[in-house]
């Protein structure tokens, strides 16, 4: 009985938005940061020459 009561007696919190909606702003979240990711490509190569190692400048 107890159960019963404590079934009828729930429910549950309305989402602000569908499922969906949640899926597609974090689909939207993950390719804003892989662009940024992607622009950031190659900079170590860029500032080669800044970096410690004993091979400055070398094949340029």
């Amino acid at each position: 009985m107890l159960t019963t009561v404590l079934a009828e007696t729930e429910k549950l919190a309305p989402l602000a938005l569908p499922p969906l909606a949640f899926a597609g702003i974090a689909v939207f979240i993950f390719v804003i940061l892989a662009i940024v990711s992607w622009s950031f490509r190659d900079v170590a190569n860029r500032h080669s020459d800044k970096t410690s190692r004993g091979d400055h400048g070398a094949g340029h």
